[in-house]
């Protein structure tokens, strides 16, 4: 119940029928939170695409300027670099046909693969295991390629995935609400001019249809597309 008084008093100094700047949804987020923790900030962006489209699906990475998610595991195959090049680089995990045989056998401890050309016509075979779970490899981000080492880093820095789901809504997490405003608008603006970069040629009308911020747990706030 108390739980419910907190939500409902937070909904309440949100104006519904209000579209908000992107400086003014960041304070309502971070205003009304409604958890003990520090929660999450998180965005929702709503665009007008077709995601049976093939070209309509967009997916990939991004690195915003400041990272507030989780601390990610990584997993790295290669045959060039070494263990300890890897683990200087940030990897939690390095290997060969060793680690895929490890998940076959059931070890999925890792949050992130990273692997060179070289291993995946062995990591196909697994697609079954690894697809479902988000953890089959992909050239479109990034994490099937030729420099494992450099990738380590970058994913250890905060670049994170992206896709677009059925309804053609992207979420991703922008902020901590104890993290500075600033730091938030900086991450939501940078989103926005790279989703707004990838519009795909074949979409007619509103690409950008709706954008929604919100603390875990908290109450939706609407942002004014075009004040931003």
């Amino acid at each position: 119940m108390a739980k419910n008084k907190k939500y409902i008093s937070a909904k309440a100094a949100i104006d519904s029928k209000k579209l908000y700047s992107i400086e003014e949804a960041v304070a309502l987020a971070k205003k009304t939170s409604t958890t003990k923790f520090d929660a999450s900030i998180d965005i929702a962006i709503k665009l007008n695409l077709d995601t049976t489209k093939a070209e309509q699906q967009l997916r990939g990475t991004i690195a915003l300027p400041y990272y507030f998610g989780k601390q990610i595991k990584i997993l790295a195959l290669s045959e060039a670099a070494t263990a300890a090049q890897a683990k200087e680089a940030g990897a939690d995990y390095f290997g060969g046909k060793d680690k895929i045989d490890e998940i076959k056998n059931g070890w999925l401890d890792f949050d992130v693969m990273i692997t060179t050309p070289k291993f995946m016509p062995e990591l196909s075979k697994l697609g079954k295991v690894l697809g479902p779970k988000g953890l089959m490899p992909n050239p479109k981000l990034g994490t099937v390629t030729p420099d494992v080492l450099k990738t380590i880093k970058e994913f250890k820095k905060g670049k994170m995935n992206y896709r677009t789901d059925t309804y053609g809504n992207i979420h991703m997490t922008v902020g901590k609400v104890s993290a500075a405003a600033e730091k938030i608008i900086d991450n939501i603006r940078t989103l926005l001019e790279f989703i707004i970069a990838k519009r795909p040629s074949t979409v007619k009308g509103d690409y950008v249809q709706k954008i929604y911020l919100s603390s875990t747990m908290g109450p939706a706030i609407k942002i004014d597309i075009n004040k931003n």
